[in-house]
């Protein structure tokens, strides 16, 4: 009677997970990228990705081609290795800017990423920079037509942007970009007035909708910033919409409400960042800065700094020198900025509480991949590093797990004997693996050690641009995004959209099918019930890693398999055959 509620139970818990599953790892743990392909007619085809349209009074009526709004004001060629775009000579904005070497789908004729577009275009996300008055004097309109000495912005070739406001004051923004992501920008204004001015240098950055990305738990999305020493996840899209306070908002109180969100600090940087994008703007690192976070009256998103006034002399110049990030959060590239000087720049890519321990995963994943040329192999390669490392601990568990086997007859005598007493036949159960010198604990060692280094890759596929769009082989074209392909439609023969929970792909069968392999050869548990309930787990997991990324499917595979590999290699070690795993009725 006992057996048939204990086995109720425990069904009743699979099934529990099995439909709870979805709805706490879309929440909490965001299992992979949205699929880069799909499986139709037999044939693998790029699938759509997701946007996010201009919101609220923001988006004009009517939006215009990028094209069309590219053409509509005089512009500065960017040219770099990395970067294609212009700077609108109109508000002296950067406002276009694709990124070459990430494109928008897995197809080889896929356009670039664009991260940077001009207003009046769809997804309209610029950067600007410029001054606010502070007393005397007159600045230029943040709109206000701009004439260069150059039409091409390329490494080691910058130009220079120059306007006259009506007091005869010359103010000119010279803007210099390296082969990667940073632009410098150098503010100067030169007081033609016959009477002191004060000037504030201001930036901003501005994008009409949300990310298409969605920020979670696992990955923040959004406004971001590095404040006194201090990278800040806390504000996000809702809490400048006002649906959500933020942690500002319920620290400070008025210093920071719905729509704003306000920061004083010296140096650091503020921007917005998506999954694998950011631009961001830094001030000069000594200069105190007062930096926002809001949402517009007309529906945008915007983040800015001033900088504290300053008086300017007759006939004097005042220059204040900045930058901005545009690009791929790419790890060492961050990190060669941060380096350079801007503070805790690699904090954008959220590695969460454990990154001491994730970075040099990454980074020795990176290394394997450098030497390979291929990120799945490379994986499969960590996987192998892993098993070797914990050789010796597999080797203690299996000792444990063999030594299980044979007090399994006295256990059952136990439980026979104590039937009616589970407290003392959990009792004289612990008596007999003290005396039998055994920890029925051990065995969970190196399934507890595994777990830092499977969270590790998982954060990897989901965080990092470097995994985006990375191919395996045959049909895996992007291990950062699920199996496309799957047997429930016929390896897309049938014409027709699985939901979410059933679009098994064949490695999450894979894992199901290794998983069970690894689990017969274990010893099993003397209660039926819970027999039962180990023989139907592995198809649990099945449904369980199906949503997540292909790449970590493939570590899981390689980890079943060398798990059998090990225990076969163990069992002929000890002399023990594979029915001794079964347990034994008296």
């Amino acid at each position: 009677m006992n057996d048939s509620k204990n086995l109720i139970l425990a069904v009743a818990l699979s099934a529990l997970v099995l439909l709870g599953w979805g709805w706490a790892a879309n929440r909490y743990f965001p299992s992979s990228n949205a699929p880069s392909s799909k499986v139709e007619s037999g044939k693998q085809q790029p699938a759509s990705q997701p946007t996010v349209q201009p919101n609220g009074p923001a988006a004009p009526k009517q939006l215009q081609s990028v094209s069309a709004a590219l053409g509509s004001n005089p512009r500065v060629s960017i040219r770099t290795p990395l970067l294609a775009g212009s700077i609108n000579l109109k508000g002296a904005e950067i406002d276009d800017l694709v990124l070459l070497n990430h494109k928008q789908a897995i197809t080889k004729d896929s356009p670039p990423v664009r991260l940077l577009s001009p207003l009046g275009a769809p997804g309209a996300y610029v950067a600007q920079f410029g001054w606010v008055a502070a007393g005397r004097g007159q600045v230029p309109a943040l709109d206000a037509t701009w004439t260069t000495d150059n039409q091409v912005l390329t490494p080691g070739q910058p130009v220079t942007l120059s306007t006259q406001t009506a007091d005869g004051s010359r103010y000119q923004i010279k803007i210099a970009v390296d082969d990667g992501y940073l632009f410098t920008v150098q503010q100067s204004v030169t007081n033609g007035t016959g009477e002191p001015i004060a000037v504030r240098p201001i930036g901003l950055v501005s994008r009409a909708s949300q990310s298409a990305d969605r920020s979670t738990w696992q990955n923040h999305v959004g406004p971001i910033g590095e404040f006194d020493g201090a990278a800040d996840y806390d504000v996000g899209f809702d809490n400048l919409d006002g649906n959500e306070p933020s942690f500002m908002s319920k620290l400070f109180g008025n210093s920071a409400h719905a729509g704003v969100n306000s920061f004083t600090s010296t140096g650091g940087w503020i921007g917005f960042t998506d999954k694998y994008w950011l631009a961001a703007i830094v001030p000069p690192q000594n200069d105190q800065m007062r930096a926002q976070f809001l949402r517009s009256p007309s529906g945008a998103y915007q983040a800015d700094y001033a900088l504290a006034s300053n008086t300017v002399a007759p006939g004097q110049t005042y220059t204040s020198t900045a930058s901005i990030f545009a690009g791929a959060k790419e790890k060492a590239r961050l990190d060669q900025y941060e380096s350079a000087g801007v503070p805790k720049l690699s904090r954008a890519i959220d590695w969460g509480w454990f990154r001491w321990f994730m970075i040099p995963i990454f980074d020795l994943l990176l290394i394997l991949f450098h030497s390979i040329g291929n990120f799945g192999l490379a994986i499969i390669c960590l996987t192998f590093i892993v098993r070797a490392i914990m050789f010796p601990i597999a080797q203690k568990q299996f000792q444990s797990m063999a030594a299980m086997r044979k007090i399994q007859p006295k256990m059952k005598a136990l439980q026979e004997r104590f039937k009616d007493d589970k407290q003392r036949q959990q009792q004289e159960i612990m008596k007999l693996y003290q005396a039998e010198k055994i920890n029925p604990a051990a065995g969970c060692l190196p399934i507890l050690l595994q777990i830092p280094v499977f969270y590790a890759l998982y954060k990897t596929l989901v965080v990092s641009v470097e995994m985006r769009h990375q191919p395996f082989i045959l049909w895996i074209k992007d291990l950062s995004a699920p199996d496309p392909l799957t047997p429930l439609n016929l390896f897309g023969l049938l014409h027709f959209t699985l939901p979410a929970m059933l679009a098994i792909g064949v490695l999450p069968i894979l894992v199901g099918a290794t998983q069970w392999v690894s689990m017969k050869l274990n010893p099993q548990p003397m209660d039926p019930a819970q027999a039962q309930v180990f023989a139907i787990m592995p198809w649990f997991l099945v449904f369980i890693m199906a949503p997540f990324a292909a790449g970590l499917q493939l570590y899981w595979i390689t980890n079943n398999l060398l798990t059998i590999a090990q225990q076969w290699f163990l069992y002929r070690k000890f002399g023990l055959h594979l029915s001794d795993t079964h347990p034994v009725h008296s």
